[in-house]
């Protein structure tokens, strides 16, 4: 892919020391450069107009109706936190053997892991945003007939409440109550165990294949 061959070298695959100011370079082409940042707001947006799009779009043609589309919806939002689970395990932190997969982990998320608090490298940008939105509608529609309307919703619904927790998360500091559980868990992904922990909305993926972080003694 041409934006990796762009970039200036990677970082080796050795563990980063957190940095809580400040911004990486990723490409040289300054166009590129800047099309890699984003307000959160934007991809936010897209997320949730999709769902409200497929939402409407299901209910006035009755391919989402009572508890049936009820049920679409929910299910859609679980295989969400499913697939969120997946891609952040297995994708953004694909084993770096290689100095083609040490550019590619490093493009995709480990510069997140060396800037956790930069704000516009926290979600993907727009246009990569609309690509994906247009897949997913393109894959549930071949994969799942009329039920797509429902499931698509209820995915990219979760993939907007995904970018919202995971940019409350790096942004605010932790409530006080219930809610602080998403910063504890993602906390130690972060900063003490970044080999479990892959859960960032949701938890319970975590829980059933058995990748939650160790408590301290």
């Amino acid at each position: 892919m041409d934006t990796i061959t762009d970039q200036p070298a990677a970082p080796t695959a050795a563990p980063v020391r957190p940095k809580h100011k400040g911004s990486a370079q990723l490409f040289k082409n300054p166009v590129l450069e800047r099309l890699s940042h984003t307000h959160i707001a934007l991809p936010v947006s897209i997320f949730v107009a999709t769902a409200l799009v497929s939402l409407y779009y299901g209910i006035t043609r009755g391919f989402v109706v009572g508890f049936s589309g009820l049920g679409l919806f929910l299910g859609g939002l679980l295989l969400f936190t499913f697939a969120e689970y997946l891609v952040h395990r297995y994708l953004y932190h694909i084993p770096a053997t290689s100095p083609g997969r040490i550019k590619f982990q490093y493009t995709m998320h480990g510069v997140h892991h060396e800037y956790p608090k930069d704000e516009t490298r926290l979600a993907m940008p727009p246009i990569l945003t609309v690509f994906v939105a247009s897949l997913l509608f393109f894959i549930f529609r071949f994969a799942f007939g009329n039920w797509a309307f429902g499931i698509l919703a209820g995915f990219t619904f979760g993939y907007a409440m995904y970018l919202f927790v995971h940019y409350a998360i790096h942004m605010y500091a932790p409530p006080k109550n219930f809610l602080k559980v998403w910063w504890t868990h993602h906390a130690q992904h972060h900063y003490r165990q970044d080999e479990v922990a892959f859960g960032v909305s949701s938890t319970l993926w975590d829980h059933i294949i058995g990748t939650m972080p160790t408590k301290r003694s």
